[in-house]
């Protein structure tokens, strides 16, 4: 049986995304989110749905996950004690000033 990575989300990530996000694209959400609970996928590091990666340019270690690479929605991520914390959802306008949107909501990144 898969083992599963604890999924926390204190922000209510997961109620904004099935709000926000287009129809279309809350299946590919789902299965966002699915992979990012299989822990196999964090042992071999190999996510090819949401091609799971550090931010750059931030002294917090900040993940950004692909909810859909073209739309350009993506998750924002923190690992907190081997857990995974989910941190922000942002549409696709804003994916390309991530340092910007994570200044801004600075008080949800520890």
């Amino acid at each position: 049986m898969a083992q599963i990575k604890p999924l926390l989300d204190e922000y209510g990530v997961i109620y904004e995304a099935m709000r926000i996000l287009p129809e279309n694209l809350q299946g590919d959400f789902l299965r966002a989110l699915a992979e990012l609970e299989d822990n196999q996928c964090h042992k071999t590091r190999n996510f090819p749905k949401t091609r799971l990666h550090k931010v750059t340019g931030i002294k917090q270690a900040i993940y950004r996950a692909d909810i859909d690479k073209i739309s350009g929605w993506r998750l924002h991520l923190q690992y907190i004690e081997g857990r995974i914390h989910l941190k922000d959802i942002i549409s696709g306008q804003d994916h390309d000033n991530v340092i910007g949107v994570i200044k801004s909501k600075k008080d949800r990144y520890d």
